[in-house]
């Protein structure tokens, strides 16, 4: 990582910005001092995904963002037959501890006993220091375990190996009970000071957009978080996941300033791209003929709809990835390689057009009509993502045999959200309004609830069919819904009584939707049928007896 200081702001402006970082940080981070944090290479993060709130630069849609109008010369000086390649996969073996991508960390329970400080070369744009002074003071929730076990920082070798002078050394952090992140860059843990070292340092508060100070780095040339352009395994490989909704994170081998999104440059070679421009993968490159693989494919989509992001100067195209050893490298980089740098365009530079507030767009309510007693399920939807903290929707029923929730919250990322609807018995039809209200819009609509209907006969069965004269079957009526109080009585005949008898009624309970009745055959000759009738109203029901000779 090339590692180039334009500083442009006055040290009071970096100072009061570090102050806020640093109040933010301990005013929620009140939590007794006698537990210990837990650690996990690459665990569970906090749902719902993304990373980040849904209007955050790394999760917004650019499939429609226009073109840079030097879009083609940025190519041409990657290279346009240049492929991509996936930076990421499982285990280095040439190496004793050697890894592919950048692994990451999830704790949780933190306290301030498992804060660490830590020794930053560039100081004055990190965080967890003290900007009048310089001093580190503990910030920082490093796992204890990476100061002596692989595979907790980039590279695979642990945090006592010095490898400051040739390797990037990322650690990257996620408190998960805050959803906080903490991302250092070239780590060193040394033995004998028993201190952290880094070369720069940067907290991410992930349930907001707040960005670095304009020209600071951060773990990132860029000044970028790292963890959110990663290509994970979880997102690719998850069946309930249909797609990844995030930009990922890109390299070139050189770059020129910076822009929106980035804070911080770290080259000017002209021609190049600057930290922070986002490039796509050309609407017209159909996915499905470069990879049969439905797993690449979802990561070519990421490509086409939310594009890549240069971050940090490297190798050309190189997509950065998650160290995990379910990665199948025999999958992933033949994939990668149908894809050239002429399969893509860049954006705009810079663009960052103004992102409109989700409104609420309609409500349904499914099935829109339903007897008294039984359930439904209502959607709300809105024209956007949900914000962070989730869209809280107010919901109302003017039909009096019908209630919901108070509210339904849209989860941020989330584009709508469902709710129970429960109904009463009626005695007759209920008609009205199930409503929702967000932000001064309401939406409505219609549910109707309809009383019990009157049973009727449904069906007659029996049981066995055939029989030999002399032996009995049962016969069983069902009507459409429950008898009515002092129950309801259906009618039987037999079309030969003297063979096949039936009693002339029979009464189904009340409350029951079954009851059964006895067949009483005598002797026959030969076999016969007999046809067994039921009715009630102007509803008939039937059934062949086989009477088979003994």
């Amino acid at each position: 990582m090339i590692r180039q200081s334009f500083r442009y702001l006055s040290k009071q402006s970096k100072i009061i910005s570090a102050w806020v970082t640093l109040l933010t940080f301990l005013m929620s981070s009140a939590v007794p001092a006698a537990a210990v944090m837990n650690a996990t290479q690459g665990g569970a993060l906090a749902q719902p995904l993304p990373l980040f709130p849904a209007d955050n630069w790394w999760n917004l849609d650019v499939s429609s963002w226009p073109v840079d109008v030097n879009s083609q010369s940025y190519v041409n000086f990657i290279g346009v037959s240049r492929q991509l390649h996936p930076d990421f996969g499982g285990r280095d073996a040439s190496t004793q501890y050697g890894i592919y991508g950048i692994p990451y960390a999830v704790v949780a329970g933190v306290t301030d006993v498992d804060l660490k400080a830590v020794h930053f070369q560039y100081w004055d744009e990190s965080d967890g220091v003290n900007l009048n002074t310089g001093v580190s003071f503990p910030f920082y929730p490093i796992p204890p375990q990476a100061t002596v076990e692989p595979y907790w920082i980039e590279g695979g070798n642990p945090g006592n190996i010095d490898e400051r002078c040739c390797a990037d050394r990322h650690l990257l952090i996620v408190d998960r009970d805050r959803n906080y992140l903490y991302e250092l860059y070239n780590v060193f843990y040394d033995t004998t000071q028993a201190k952290w070292h880094a070369g720069s340092g940067a907290f991410f508060d992930m349930n907001t957009n707040n960005r670095r100070p304009d020209t600071w780095t951060s773990a990132d040339a860029a000044g970028l978080a790292i963890l959110p352009g990663l290509v994970r395994y979880d997102e690719v490989y998850d069946p309930v996941l249909t797609e990844i909704r995030h930009a990922l994170r890109v390299t070139v081998r050189a770059t020129n300033g910076y822009v929106y999104p980035a804070s911080h440059r770290a080259g000017s070679t002209a021609g190049g791209l600057p930290m922070g421009a986002r490039l796509r993968l050309k609407p017209s490159v159909d996915v499905t003929q470069r990879t049969s693989n439905p797993n690449m494919q979802k990561i070519f989509r990421a490509m086409q709809k939310y594009g890549l992001i240069v971050a940090d100067n490297g190798s050309d195209m190189y997509i950065t990835g998650t160290h995990d050893t379910r990665w199948n490298n025999d999958i992933i980089n033949p994939a990668f390689r149908t894809l050239t740098a002429n399969d893509f365009e860049v954006i705009q530079l810079g663009y960052n057009p103004t992102v409109s507030a989700a409104t609420l767009t309609s409500i349904s309510v499914n099935p829109s009509a339903l007897i008294g007693g039984q359930s439904a399920a209502g959607t709300v939807n809105l024209t956007g993502a949900g914000p962070a903290g989730g869209a809280t929707i107010d919901l109302s029923s003017a039909n009096a045999a019908a209630g919901v929730p108070s509210s339904i919250t849209v989860p941020v990322g989330a584009t709508s959200a469902s709710f129970p609807v429960t109904t009463i018995s009626v005695s007759s039809t209920n008609i009205g309004n199930i409503s929702a209200g967000y932000n001064g819009i309401t939406k409505s609509a219609t549910l109707i609830v309809n009383p019990q209907p009157a049973a009727a006969l449904s069906a007659l069965s029996l049981y066995p069919t055939t029989v030999r004269g002399g032996n009995g079957s049962v016969g069983t009526v069902t009507l459409t819904a429950p008898a009515p109080t002092s129950g309801l009585v259906v009618n039987l005949s037999s079309s030969n009584s003297g063979k096949a008898a039936v009693p002339s009624t029979v009464t189904v309970p009340t409350g029951s939707t079954t009851t059964a009745f006895k067949i009483a055959t005598t002797t026959v000759s030969r076999k016969i049928v007999v046809t067994i009738s039921a009715s009630h109203g102007v509803i008939s029901k039937s059934a062949s007896l086989a009477i088979s000779k003994r």
